[in-house]
């Protein structure tokens, strides 16, 4: 059921890139909604839009991007916002975890002082409350030790402890909603496991909407409520994770279920592959982007986009010629959720 006030909603965000005398599109008409307490998965290719989109909302993009549409959160309008006025909401109502906390910790300042810096940089507190919260937060995403590790260094910690105390930075202003950009690619598979156990367990505590922005179908199927798929900055197919995975209409979606490794395949088969490459934002096609790469393409999908429409109720997707019948398995990537969830 959602609610009658999103607590985030995109219409027709777009973002243009213009630099050395070529123009790049890379988010195309884009648009969501995401209510309190659920999980939207942003998935598709590298360079399909994921997370510029995302940056786009957080005002991270740099100064040669052009945005504009509509991206509203609990009623305000983030898009046009200056710096000093998106710094109330960067944090503090909306924050982000990104793919490589190696990069984006500090590595000449122990875990702790940067766990402070956010708290305080959010809530006029003294040193020992922020001291305090700290080592809250890093129990909060089950660190061991934590009074031990806000001592430390970012080189002595593992890469899936590294990625906890990037959640405990997200997490000090108690954000409404977190962007998890990749959060878990660089990890192994069973620190990826528990990292997203951690994430669907502070959703439950906390209340926290997630925006999942992933290539990992396995992902978006166990975790997420809704899905967007993306390609060539469009969304292409959009849905509750339970029908998305069980009917899937665009055979972009189609073939990246298909790649997915399952054990009822013979050993030693080669994987489905998509022929050709995602297209250059620069000269996208006049018609369906995906239509180079597509078996099914016909003349109509080359010279014509096919709208973004809601075809059934609650399930979107542009195609002319969408798929029929159930999707290819997906147990060897995730559970699909159930129905109710």
């Amino acid at each position: 059921m959602t609610s009658l006030v999103p607590l985030l909603e995109v219409t027709e965000l777009r973002v243009r890139f213009d630099t050395h005398g070529r123009r790049v599109q890379a988010v195309n008409g884009l648009s969501y909604r995401l209510d309190a307490g659920r999980t939207l998965a942003i998935i598709g290719e590298s360079g399909s839009g994921k997370s510029v989109s995302s940056r786009a909302l957080m005002g991270l993009l740099p100064p040669a991007a052009q945005v504009s549409g509509s991206a509203r959160f609990s009623g305000v309008e983030l898009l046009g916002l200056s710096e000093r006025q998106m710094r109330r909401h960067r944090g503090a109502d909306i924050a982000m975890v990104f793919q490589d906390p190696a990069r984006s910790l500090n590595p000449t300042m122990r875990i702790g002082t940067q766990i402070t810096e956010a708290v305080r940089a959010h809530t006029e507190v003294t040193r020992q409350e922020a001291h305090n919260r700290a080592v809250e937060l890093l129990q909060l995403v089950r660190l061991p030790a934590a009074e031990a590790r806000f001592h430390e260094y970012p080189h002595q910690l593992s890469g899936g402890m590294r990625q906890r105390v990037m959640i405990a930075i997200a997490l000090a202003a108690n954000p409404k909603l977190l962007i998890a950009d990749e959060a878990t690619t660089a990890l192994d598979v069973t620190t990826q496991a528990q990292i997203m156990e951690l994430l669907a367990e502070l959703q439950q505590r906390l209340g926290t909407a997630i925006i999942l922005i992933s290539h990992d179908l396995g992902l978006a199927a166990t975790y997420a409520h809704d899905v967007i798929v993306m390609y060539a900055g469009r969304a292409v197919e959009y849905a509750p994770a339970s029908r998305l995975f069980r009917q899937v209409r665009m055979p972009y979606t189609r073939a990246l279920l298909g790649a997915i490794p399952r054990l009822d395949r013979p050993s030693h088969v080669e994987l489905p592959v998509t022929p050709g490459q995602p297209p250059d934002l620069t000269r996208l096609p006049p018609g369906c982007p995906f239509a180079p790469r597509c078996a099914h393409a016909t003349d109509t999908c080359r010279e014509q986009a096919p709208p973004f429409d809601e075809h059934e109720a609650g399930h979107w997707w542009a195609c002319w010629h969408p798929c029929a019948g159930e999707a290819p398995s997906i147990e060897t990537a995730g559970a699909v959720l159930a129905e109710d969830q």
